[in-house]
């Protein structure tokens, strides 16, 4: 039996955005309580596997929220450059949830 699901499975929403021109947000947002429950007690989204996903230093992580009445998690980084500067390929920074898609979580809890 298979007991992993990738998130993007398990999510009804995965999303990044400007935050600003120095920060990316991101949104992981589920349809049902006990999905979000579930993906919580997981521990595969803390603030230290998703520096490590994003493949950042934590220091760039400037906010991390289970957010309960929205059944989502939510985090900030700081971006390496302002959006629009030179050397930025993702103005909107709409682009950078990707790495998230195919991570697993374990369902059998």
């Amino acid at each position: 039996m298979n007991t992993h699901k990738k998130l993007a499975d398990l999510a009804k929403t995965i999303r990044s955005k400007n935050a600003g021109t120095d920060k990316i947000t991101f949104d992981i947002i589920f349809r049902e309580k006990e999905t979000y429950e579930m993906v919580k007690r997981s521990k595969v989204l803390t603030p230290d596997s998703v520096c490590q996903i994003l493949n950042v230093d934590p220091a760039r992580l400037t906010d991390f929220v289970e957010y309960d009445p929205a059944y989502a998690i939510k985090f900030t980084i700081l971006r390496d450059r302002p959006s629009g500067s030179a050397g930025d390929g993702d103005i909107f920074g709409a682009q950078q949830y990707a790495p998230f898609l195919d991570v697993m979580v374990d369902i059998s809890h």
